[in-house]
């Protein structure tokens, strides 16, 4: 295996950054159709490149097959995430002087979630979406959606039939492209002279300081650093000039970056976050071989409250069919026995089952029908948002439970 960047050797025994066994796709749910035959299980192992500092797993499953037609994940049933969007367009509108005379591109535009509010604006605006799934539901909302896998070839034709962008949007794609060289160069030649792309990815450095190995799944093909980031824009012609810490997906950044000969100064934000990360050790190869004691140690917690549970007769169910979650389950080997279900508000997810657990997938009123004694909330990132919406499970005494970073009851 050779870096997906710079193309320099992998050592599969001396560069592991996390070894997780193997897992189904985390997005590859179940019909009941499905339940009789055999699953896909793939190596979960994730390299550190020494010389570029690029985070990646192998690419073992084609990009077509994680992102098929029948793709489970909507981004419009949160409204943290809906919220995030809106408040983003607000800034960049404002930020980049946007009117009705700009052009808009989002990469991975899902189910039009943020170029909605691009719409609203009246700012001309397209998404580029691979799952025919979700580009339908974006068009259902009067968006335009062409669903196509974004590269460097594509770019170029879109740019010639609909001119260069001012503004090209990419939110958690960055980590799922698996030639990311490919990918950055489409960036480029989309956008226009003057224009800015600005992209949204969790940060490495939150990942292994908190134990978010869940994160870590086959769709995620890389896990991105700033040093990372900007040594990969620059290699295809852009400079980034502003970077921007969220608290999103547990600690993401915003790059904003432009042509090289591009109109706007390089910020002191940017250089402060590539000092943070030198700090942090991120340059040292000590730092990549932390993760995998931490994940086991989570991993362990977790099976030893469900055990606990399932021998004190207490009933647990799960909330959000995150891949986050199917990653945390498969790697802790969790079943039936331990989850009787998990509750997602997801139509598109609900009477399918989880890949690997194979755990039904129920509607939230489920929740009220059982009366779990726990309810283990897979996407922590959003504990707060869930904990409101299901905060009638208290009246009967219902405790709420996260794994990641440390196992939390409350």
């Amino acid at each position: 295996m050779n870096c997906r960047h710079c193309a320099t050797p992998l050592d599969p025994t001396r560069d592991i950054f996390v070894d997780l066994g193997t897992a189904p796709p985390s997005n590859a749910f179940l019909r009941e159709s499905d339940l009789d035959c055999a699953e896909a299980y793939l190596p979960l192992k994730v390299f550190t490149c020494g010389n570029c500092r690029l985070v990646q797993v192998d690419e073992i499953e084609r990009r077509d097959a994680l992102f098929s037609s029948d793709y489970v994940y909507f981004s419009s049933f949160s409204s943290t995430w809906l919220a995030h969007a809106e408040a983003y367009v607000d800034k960049a509108v404002e930020r980049l002087t946007l009117s009705s005379k700009s052009f808009v591109v989002e990469v991975a535009s899902n189910d039009g979630y943020l170029l909605q509010y691009v719409q609203q604006r009246g700012i001309p605006c397209v998404g580029i979406e691979p799952t025919a799934s979700t580009a339908q539901a974006a068009r259902a909302r009067g968006i335009e959606s062409i669903e196509q896998f974004f590269g460097e070839r594509f770019a170029t034709e879109l740019s010639v039939k609909r001119g260069r962008a001012d503004l090209i949007i990419g939110n958690n794609v960055l980590a799922h492209v698996p030639d990311i060289n490919d990918f950055v160069a489409g960036l480029r030649c989309a956008l226009a002279p003057g224009g800015t792309v600005s992209v949204e990815f969790p940060h490495l450095l939150q990942l292994v300081q908190h134990g978010q190995f869940d994160t870590v799944y086959h769709e995620h093909f890389s896990y991105l650093s700033l040093h990372a980031v900007q040594r990969v824009f620059e290699a295809q012609g852009l400079i980034v000039w502003d970077v921007e810490e969220l608290s999103t997906h547990g600690g993401s950044l915003r790059v904003w970056a432009q042509p090289k000969a591009g109109p706007r100064a390089v910020l002191a934000s940017v250089e402060c976050m590539l000092q943070m990360e030198a700090a942090a050790g991120m340059l040292t190869d000590a730092f990549y071989h932390t993760l995998q004691q931490r994940a086991e140690g989570i991993k362990n917690d977790l099976l030893a409250f469900l055990i606990d549970a399932k021998r004190e007769g207490k009933r647990v169910m799960g909330y959000g069919a995150a891949a986050k979650g199917n990653t945390l389950m498969n790697f802790a080997g969790i079943r039936s026995d331990l989850i009787t279900s998990v509750a997602d508000a997801s139509p598109h997810k609900q009477g399918r089952f989880l890949p690997g657990s194979r755990l039904p997938v129920v509607a939230p009123s489920s929740i009220d029908e059982i009366k779990p004694d726990y309810i283990v909330i897979f996407p922590w990132n959003i504990r707060a948002e869930v904990e409101a919406q299901l905060a009638p499970a208290r009246a009967w005494g219902a405790k709420f439970v996260t794994a990641v970073p440390e196992l939390r009851v409350a």
